[in-house]
């Protein structure tokens, strides 16, 4: 009688809650696009007086050439190098001495650079960031010893590092043609040859005001918030050679999974990891990619999921087990499923039982119990991710780099309400799909290891 009444309670809470998150109101977003091309949004948010301005590019690891792959990122730590009117050095100079707070990022898509400062310096960086989004100056005494840098990186992040190795391998396998087959830092072999001429012609191609998006979230008022826009950003002028479309190969039709083994003797415990080969929420049919999000929530989000309350918990199989989806993404993306056996468990086992959980879940559908706490669940999560700035800018950032709208944003709880049982069952069958597959194990490589003489 307990557990009916707890069960009855929390569908009740689910319900309230829901209820409530459907009149959440988010803030009230400003958003145009100027005659030289650089497009704009501004979020308010008045409960600190502080500021996150961002600029984003559209640009990433999956426009690079071939044989060039790196160059987005490698060119990303080259915009801190400084113009002939603020020598290197001096913009991060001035952050840290106001004490604020700044970085850049690079994806397969997309360029972003930002700052979180006190708001009275707001119009300080967009200056900054107006000037060397055409005034950046490089050299090879600048170039060269940051391509060091970045090679160290790649041996910290990739190289050192057994899950990123056997997550680049599956990337590489799930995309036969698409270049999000290579990784965002590059391959090291090809990151050894970039030159200053390489990065001049990626800044040239890509870095202008008709590829950028400004987001200014914060303590601002809008007018005076577009006014500075206008007036500094707006001064920029156009590049001519940037293209006005972002054509990349596509991938095949799958017909066949496929399935790989990484050995590494720094792997302290075993993993399975699988990605399929799924619609972006850009390429998607209407209500796929929603579909998607609560599927992979269902399936492995949190100690609730199917996953893990049947791996980890009911059979006692894995001492850990999930799943994610990307939606964000300009063409067809990944949905991930992962699981490490406990002891005495076999890769080969832990994947049957995944493949159970997938075969049920198909077969018979989701309950209307954890489709409702599914939904509920993401929706609050974006209600409470409104409580930071910089996710709310990153948000509509990479929504508009990747193909989106602000009104997808704005709107993506409601497309969430609307997604129904039948739909998750049927995102399931028809996307999760073996051959769509890429597997991996990760094992610990117990071979001799021979040293290496000088």
């Amino acid at each position: 009688m307990q557990r009916a009444f707890g069960r009855l309670f929390a569908a009740g809470a689910f319900a309230l809650l829901a209820t409530t998150l459907a009149h959440a109101a988010g803030p009230e977003i400003t958003h145009f696009t100027l005659p030289n091309g650089i497009e704009a949004v501004i979020i308010p948010d008045h409960r600190a007086p502080v500021v996150t301005h961002m600029v984003w590019y559209k640009c990433g690891s999956a426009d690079e050439v071939p044989g060039k792959s790196g160059i987005a990122h490698f060119l990303e730590h080259l915009m801190f190098k400084g113009t002939a009117k603020h020598p290197a050095g001096e913009f991060s100079q001035v952050v840290a001495t106001i004490g604020g707070q700044e970085n850049a990022f690079t994806s397969n898509d997309y360029t972003g650079y930002f700052q979180r400062v006190p708001r009275d310096k707001l119009e300080m960086m967009m200056e900054f960031e107006a000037d060397r989004m055409t005034g950046l100056v490089l050299t090879d005494d600048v170039v060269l010893p940051e391509r060091d840098v970045i090679l160290e990186e790649q041996n910290q992040r990739v190289a050192n590092n057994p899950q990123a190795r056997i997550g680049e391998q599956i990337d590489a396998a799930l995309f036969l043609n698409h270049p999000y087959h290579h990784p965002v830092i590059g391959w090291r072999h090809e990151m050894e040859q970039l030159t200053r001429e390489d990065a001049i012609a990626w800044y040239k191609r890509f870095y202008g005001p008709n590829n950028a998006v400004v987001v200014v979230a914060g303590d601002v008022d809008p007018a005076q918030a577009r006014a500075l826009i206008e007036r500094i950003y707006g001064a920029v002028p156009r590049r001519a050679d940037i293209p006005a479309q972002r054509i990349r190969p596509q991938e095949p039709p799958p017909v066949s999974p496929r399935s790989l083994t990484l050995a590494d003797a720094r792997v302290e415990q075993p993993s399975l990891q699988r990605e399929y080969l799924v619609p972006s929420y850009r390429t998607a049919q209407q209500g796929e990619s929603e579909a998607l999000e609560v599927l992979a929530h269902i399936l492995g989000s949190g100690s609730n999921s199917r996953l893990y309350q049947t791996l980890v918990v009911d059979k006692k199989l894995a001492v850990s087990a999930g799943g994610w989806y990307q939606s964000s993404a300009l063409d067809n993306t990944k949905f991930g499923l992962y699981g490490s056996p406990r002891p005495g468990v076999t890769l080969p086992q832990l994947e049957t039982e995944v493949d159970a959980v997938l075969t049920q879940l198909i077969t018979h559908g989701v309950s209307a119990e954890e489709l409702e706490r599914a939904k509920t669940r993401l929706i609050a999560d974006s209600i409470y991710a409104q409580d930071s700035q910089a996710t709310l800018a990153r948000w509509y950032g990479a929504a508009l780099t990747t193909g989106g709208s602000v009104e997808d944003v704005k709107t993506w709880p409601d497309r969430i309400r609307a997604v129904s049982a039948e739909a998750v069952q049927d995102a399931a069958r028809k996307w999760l799909d073996k051959r769509r597959s890429v597997t991996g194990y990760l094992i610990k490589d117990t071979s001799p290891q021979v040293e290496k003489r000088s």
